[in-house]
């Protein structure tokens, strides 16, 4: 016979961030659970909501199965003593699985016989053992938790009800002072304080006091009420899917509405509207059918259709109020000039140790000049480029960005344009930032990118500098997302510049500041390690195998867009039957280069032919390899390396390269080394499993 288990844990509001992850981790802290306690199921399904987090397995056996099985002991050398009597190892093992010696019995494995007895486990009733699942609830872990009245309980937010049932009977359990019962919750202003007769009617129960508790259906009600009404209205409704998961874990019944607001509202610049709607009312911005953004917003009431007309006209006046500070903001902002902007970031601290803001923007105005001259910018980009660099953070000291944090760049670019600056250094400004969240857009103009790998590089080395380094999960400052974005933007752009060669410049920056700083040793090889393990990330996101990440990251980054195909050329390769010859060649100079003390070779030392061939045939194709790589060309570079492998296998097939003269074995080791050296530049080989490919 089987039942259904229901565990309800009933909270204060949790945030709507916290909500998909702990379900999330319920589902799957309680099948792992059931599947430990060896309690036979069917299948688990998770509920929640702003009040609640729920999970109901169903199919759940009254007992756990018996246990039948097999116990070995020790060796019958060592149960039985000199006049065949049981030793005390073999009365302890007997005693510890529950038998007597009189249930033991020999079997022989691999030409030994060992004490061996059968031992039946009942299996424990399910009942007995549901109250343990406390531990679940307890083990769920969130962003921020908190205390509440005199309990030592650190949680997410205050629990206040605990439904726990199997079938029909209550499971008992207590965490802090709330105890199990079958007494839930509806709605708090549609529903009522409910008994459950058992956990399968949970569902339905709480549909009837106005509560959807499935997360997907009630996501689903709601896109579909709003499809339902662009259609009806004939608008474009923007659906953000982050702003439809956040509403969805705000509502417990949802209903959507509408209201409007002033259409002079619509002189603000729209990037402002629809961060006042989304971000702080949770709105939904509505377009015409051309994409023009009309003076309409759909929200998502947390109750029935009742007197929504009055809920729309509050929601309306709250709208107001933040559309007319928008409005004032931007009227004001327009007051003055950039340079009188520009002058207030000297009064504003960037970072205690790193100076001002405006500090800052003379390092980044630096950094964009020596980049623009290594990217051979005509004279017309590098005056943009200084520009934007002058102004990239102009726009933080505006009352709309400080309002609207998240519109930095983003007002930069259109105040830049009423301010009259060109418009390539305008788009410039919102470029800096990005990408802005990972995997997000990169900046598309060659201006925009340089001031981007300027600010985040000079944000990255100033914080390494003063000792703040992500650990774990704590990067407070963005710095892997921003090595990211350099990352990507070089890649995306296709720019030639070595990732270590933009380090090293910004750092000698910093040096020669006399910025406060830790000793310059020990922040380069911070500095480096950093940013290799960002591209080994990046590498790994583009399925290549981290043995040869760590092959094509020998000796740094370098170009990051040419590493990258590097990388997927040997990922490539590895899978080709053809090229195993060549990797085995390359290897077996990379081994035994490393017995080398030199790199000298003299040709007057050589004894055969092999070793004048090889010589000669690395001395040709030097320089043409090096110039493949120098034009980031590694489909080239390896051809041209690909030529040493006939060579070297012939030079070792007939050469004792650990000769007995001494002179001899140097010159042949020195030969290997020379050549060890031009394919490191290439990658390390030998980091590369080649053969689990094969």
């Amino acid at each position: 016979m089987s039942n259904t288990v229901l565990f309800e844990l009933g909270v204060e509001e949790l945030p709507a961030r916290f909500i998909n992850d702990a379900l999330q981790q319920l589902e799957s802290k309680t099948k792992a659970w059931f599947e430990n306690q060896r309690i036979p199921f069917d299948d688990v399904k998770g509920f929640a909501t702003p009040r609640r987090l729920a999970v109901q397995v169903t199919e759940v056996a009254e007992k756990q199965p018996d246990i039948e099985e097999e116990a070995k002991g020790p060796a019958k050398k060592i149960a039985l003593d000199d006049q065949g009597e049981w030793t005390k190892a073999a009365i302890g093992f007997s005693k510890g699985q529950g038998k007597d010696v009189d249930d033991i019995y020999f079997k022989e494995i691999k030409g030994t016989e060992y004490v061996h007895v059968n031992k039946f486990i009942e299996g424990e009733s399910t009942a007995n053992l549901l109250k343990e699942f406390r531990s679940v609830f307890l083990d769920l872990t969130f962003a921020k938790n908190m205390r509440w009245g005199s309990y030592d309980l650190r949680y997410a937010r205050p629990i206040r009800w605990m439904v726990a049932l199997f079938g029909e009977e209550v499971i008992p359990f207590s965490i802090e002072n709330i105890s199990t019962g079958r007494t839930t919750f509806g709605h708090r202003f549609l529903g009522e304080e409910v008994a459950l007769h058992s956990a399968a009617e949970y569902e339905d129960v709480l549909k009837q006091q106005s509560i959807i508790p499935s997360l997907n259906e009630r996501k689903n009600n709601i896109h579909e009420q709003l499809l339902h009404l662009e259609k009806e209205k004939q608008w474009n409704l923007v659906i953000d899917d982050d702003l439809l998961n956040e509403v969805t874990n705000l509502v417990e019944l949802p209903t959507v509405f509408t209201g409007a607001f002033n259409e002079e509202f619509l002189e603000i610049p729209e990037e402002a509207l629809i961060t006042s709607m989304k971000e702080h009312q949770r709105y939904f911005p509505v377009r015409s059918t051309d994409g023009d953004l009309l003076p309409f917003f759909v929200g998502v009431r947390n109750g029935d259709d009742r007197h929504l007309d009055t809920v729309a006209r509050g929601n309306e006046k709250v709208l107001k109020a933040r559309l007319k500070d928008a409005q004032f903001f931007y009227e004001e902002d327009q007051k003055g000039s950039i340079d009188e902007k520009l002058e207030k970031l000297t009064r504003m601290v960037y970072q205690e140790e790193l100076g001002t803001l405006a500090d800052k923007v003379q390092r980044i105005k630096a950094i964009t000049g020596k980049v623009s001259d290594w990217l051979e910018l005509d004279d017309k980009e590098k005056a943009q480029a200084q520009r934007a660099a002058e102004i990239c953070k102009f726009d933080l000291v505006t009352q709309m960005v400080d309002e609207f944090t998240e519109l930095q760049g983003v007002m930069g670019e259109k105040y830049a344009r009423l301010f009259g600056e060109d418009e390539a250094v305008a788009v410039a400004i919102n470029e800096h930032y990005m990408p802005r969240h990972a995997n997000g857009e990169v900046p598309s103009s060659k201006v925009g990118a340089i001031v981007s790998i300027a600010d985040k590089m000079d944000t990255i080395v100033g914080s390494i500098a003063i000792g703040i380094i992500p650990t774990g999960s704590q990067d407070p400052y963005g710095l892997r997302r921003q090595a990211l974005g350099i990352l990507q933007t070089l890649n995306t752009l296709g720019w030639s510049l070595p990732v270590e060669q933009i380090i090293d410049l910004v750092h000698n920056f910093y040096v020669e500041l006399s910025l406060p700083t830790r000793s310059k040793e020990e922040v380069n090889k911070d500095l480096h390690e950093f940013f290799n393990l960002r591209a080994a990330y990046l590498l790994r996101e583009e399925q290549v195998d981290p043995d040869v990440v760590d092959a094509v990251l020998v000796n740094g980054i370098n170009v990051y867009s040419t590493t990258l195909e590097k990388a997927k050329l040997l990922v490539e390769k590895r899978q080709d039957e053809t090229f195993k010859p060549i990797q085995e060649a390359l290897g077996r100079v990379l081994n035994l280069a490393e017995k080398a003390e030199t790199d000298e070779v003299d040709p007057e030392l050589f004894e055969n032919e092999t070793e004048a061939e090889l010589y000669s045939t690395f001395t040709a194709m030097h320089e043409p390899y090096v110039a493949a790589l120098e034009n980031e060309d590694p489909v080239k570079a390896l051809e041209i390396l690909s030529e040493l492998s006939s060579p070297i296998h012939e030079f070792f097939d007939q050469t004792m390269v650990m000769a007995e003269d001494v002179k001899v074995k140097n010159n042949r080791l020195g030969l290997l080394k020379s050549i060890a050296y031009d394919i490191k530049k290439y990658a390390d080989f030998n980091a590369i499993e080649w053969k689990q490919q094969f």
